[in-house]
C-alpha cells in the first residue's frame, strides 16, 4: 500500500518538470513552417520568421534578441505561460530589442508579416 503513494509525489514533479520543458521550447522545434535558422555560431543564431495573418505560433522562448521586420502591417499578440497579453503594432522597418523571454503569439494585420531575429548567445542572451 506505501508504494503507490510514494509513486504520486514523483509522478508530481515528473509532470512538472515536463511542463516547464514545453513552455520553454526552442521556437524552431515548435513552430518549424515558421522560423529557420539562416546563420548559427557561438555569439548569435539568427532565424527568418513568417507568418500569416491568424496563424497561432505555440508556446516558446528566446534568449535576448534583436526582431527586425521586414514586412507586415497589423498586430501581435503575445502571450506570456502566466495567460497576460501584449499587443504590439507591426510595421516594416521597425526594429526592437527584446529581454529573454517565454511567449505564443499570433500575427493580426493583412497578408503575412517577415522579421529576422538576431538570438544573442553567452551572457549578454540574458536567458530566462
Amino acid at each position: 500500500m506505501q508504494r503507490p503513494l510514494m509513486r504520486i509525489p514523483i509522478l508530481v514533479f515528473v509532470v512538472i518538470l515536463a511542463a516547464g520543458k514545453v513552455w520553454a521550447q526552442d521556437p524552431v522545434k515548435v513552430a518549424p513552417k515558421n522560423f529557420k535558422v539562416v546563420l548559427e555560431n557561438d555569439h548569435v543564431r539568427v532565424l527568418d520568421f513568417h507568418s500569416k495573418a491568424g496563424e497561432k505560433i505555440p508556446m516558446h522562448s528566446h534568449p535576448g534578441y534583436v526582431a527586425y521586420s521586414i514586412t507586415g502591417a497589423g498586430k501581435t499578440t503575445f502571450t506570456a505561460p502566466d495567460g497576460k497579453t501584449a499587443i504590439v503594432p507591426a510595421g516594416a522597418g521597425q526594429a526592437t530589442w527584446h529581454d529573454a523571454e517565454t511567449h505564443a503569439s499570433e500575427y493580426t494585420g493583412k497578408g503575412e508579416t517577415h522579421a529576422i531575429l538576431v538570438e544573442l548567445k553567452g551572457e549578454a542572451s540574458n536567458k530566462p
